[in-house]
């Protein structure tokens, strides 16, 4: 089988363990990095994908791992996939959807799973005045399209708050603000492949130190998921309409509440922490959707947006430099 892996780099070491689970699986395996991938449609229906300006050759299957920072090209890239008939492990759509923090949450709210309780305003004021539906300081800052080492941070005063809604909305950014569960005995990542939680870890934070698990220097544990952890992962993650997911939970006296959905989960440090072999199940799946297994089914909330006739990257590559290779025949090639 040949795998299509859309990442800016082959060593990031997630889409590295992918390669090496594909690899060992007897597939040929490529990366494209998203922003060298030049787009072309016609009026006749066909679509057409480049690769330095060298029409790709054919791929059964595509797994896409977009960065944050490069959403809207890199989505529109795996939607030219989508156009050209060929199979996706997490649609453009859904990845867009687990994306857009607040949308998600309305989401999964509506349809009965618990969420931290969350405020969104776009005036500072309008939000410091809201703290008290949130139970007050400390609380959650998430920016809305921030990235997840980035986009999170904990106001543990209503002076630090103040400071920090006016510089964050003063940028120009959107963000929601969530209640801060100081006392959790649990905070959960579940890896869901396949409508399946796969594994999952509880997260400490550094010692000493208020603050949410996101940040940088948590510490991991393998457990074992209570069977209503389970059905909230599994749920949420078919609710936004993906395949391969990271939900989050906050597990608040037996009840589990789903603060995020990640459409591209770190696996490296879930494979330390539990000894297991996370990749391979992402790979397995992708073979299933090639056979025909029938996939999440995805939610018709974000209507599919009208692309140009020929989008370009807009940093193209320098003439006469030879595109990176992740396998021995090349990127037009696998």
């Amino acid at each position: 089988m040949k795998v299509t892996l859309l990442s800016r780099s082959a060593s990031i070491p997630s889409t590295r363990r992918l390669v090496e689970a594909g690899r060992a699986r007897g597939h040929r395996m490529r990366v494209l990095n998203p922003l060298r991938v030049q787009m072309h449609l016609d009026g006749s229906g066909r679509a057409t994908l480049y690769y330095d300006r060298k029409k790709l050759a054919p791929t059964d299957v595509v797994l896409p791992r977009i960065a944050q920072s490069i959403s809207t090209y890199g989505l529109a890239v795996v939607n030219q996939f989508v156009l050209s008939g060929v199979p996706l492990v997490n649609h453009a759509q859904a990845i867009a959807q687990s994306r857009s923090k607040m949308r998600s949450l309305q989401l999964l709210s509506a349809h009965g799973i618990a969420i931290p309780a969350t405020v969104m305003a776009r005036d500072a004021a309008h939000l410091k005045e809201m703290v008290g539906l949130v139970g007050g300081v400390p609380v959650l800052v998430k920016l809305l399209q921030g990235q997840e080492k980035h986009g999170v941070m904990v106001c543990e005063s209503l002076q630090s708050l103040e400071a920090a809604l006016e510089a964050v909305l003063g940028l120009g950014h959107n963000l929601v603000m969530q209640e801060y569960v100081k006392s959790t005995s649990q905070d959960v990542r579940v890896l869901v492949v396949g409508g399946k939680a796969v594994a999952a870890v509880r997260r400490r934070p550094r010692p000493g130190r208020l603050a949410h698990t996101l940040i940088k220097g948590a510490r991991l544990e393998a457990m074992e998921l209570s069977p209503g952890q389970r059905a909230t992962a599994e749920k949420a993650t078919r609710l936004v309409g993906l395949e391969v997911a990271a939900v989050d939970l906050l597990d608040v006296e037996g009840h589990s509440k789903v603060f995020e959905v990640n459409s591209s989960p770190a696996l490296p440090e879930m494979e330390a922490a539990t000894g297991l072999d996370l990749a391979t199940p992402i790979i397995l799946r992708a073979e299933e959707l090639v056979a025909g297994a029938e996939p999440v089914s995805i939610p018709d909330l974000i209507p599919p947006q009208p692309l140009p006739d020929a989008i370009l990257p807009p940093s193209p590559a320098p003439r006469g430099k030879r595109a990176s290779r992740t396998s021995n025949r090349g990127p037009g090639g696998t």
